[in-house]
């Protein structure tokens, strides 16, 4: 919010920390066919992000970048003019964002509900994604990437939550390291790997202090060690939950 209100004074705006529609304008640019610079390129990485494109991120606003514009805009149910104006970088920004399988995971669905509900915030993927990264330097295996929401938030079959992607399933480490080819286990199996889930869970609230709510897993051993938290019916995954200190749903206020 400082950093919002000093950005507010110095462009002779009310300095009132909140980013509405005046602030959003004066934020970013609007660009168009034919521009190349820096946010051409911000716009590339989003688009990537959040259509699952592959365009270059060279900073040329092309035909196939226009395109990609179009597509989103029509997708999001505004303007589609190729034109990235303040409502189209608004919406761009806040759409879900799709997980980078990269980030030494891989996609799994215990659940039956396919890749259609791996989508959740930007920031919680980023941070997941850190995470997950930072874990993968350990030579433990890929991180089981399970159910996190729609891609644009609502109910989903099998969850009490995971609508306002928040939240996200991911599977405790095996001693085989397997968890991208074997079936899923529980705290309680032979082949769980206590050590290897604990430093998987220390890599998660590392990449994301302040901003992991809880991390419901029935590991009692991990609970004891306040790293996981007891929930039912959470033997068999780890489920994140993100947090934001300002979230319109106090169940994701830091």
């Amino acid at each position: 919010m400082t950093a919002a209100k000093a950005f507010q004074t110095a462009k002779g705006l009310g300095s009132d920390g909140i980013v509405g529609p005046q602030t959003w304008g004066a934020l970013v640019p609007t660009i168009r066919s034919g521009d190349n610079n820096a946010a051409v390129k911000a716009l590339q990485v989003e688009l990537n992000a959040k259509r699952r494109l592959t365009l270059p991120v060279d900073g040329v606003f092309s035909t196939a970048v226009r395109d990609a514009v179009v597509s989103f805009q029509s997708h999001a149910g505004i303007g589609a003019d190729g034109i990235v104006g303040p409502i189209t970088w608004r919406n761009l920004t806040w759409h879900y964002d799709y997980p980078d399988f990269n980030a030494n995971l891989c996609d799994q669905d215990p659940d039956g509900n396919g890749t259609a509900a791996n989508w959740a915030a930007a920031a919680a993927v980023a941070q997941l994604e850190q995470g997950t990264r930072s874990f993968g330097s350990t030579n433990q295996g890929k991180v089981g990437y399970g159910d996190a929401g729609f891609e644009h938030g609502g109910d989903i079959p099998g969850h009490g939550s995971h609508e306002s992607g928040m939240d996200i399933d991911i599977w405790p480490i095996r001693t085989d390291n397997a968890q991208c080819t074997a079936g899923r286990i529980t705290w309680q199996s032979t082949t769980y790997d206590r050590a290897a889930t604990r430093q998987l869970v220390q890599a998660i609230r590392a990449a994301a202090p302040g901003h992991v709510k809880f991390i419901w897993f029935n590991d009692p051993t991990l609970i004891s060690e306040g790293l996981t938290a007891e929930w039912p019916a959470h033997d068999n995954h780890l489920h994140v939950r993100y947090c934001e200190k300002v979230h319109p749903n106090r169940m994701y206020v830091c």
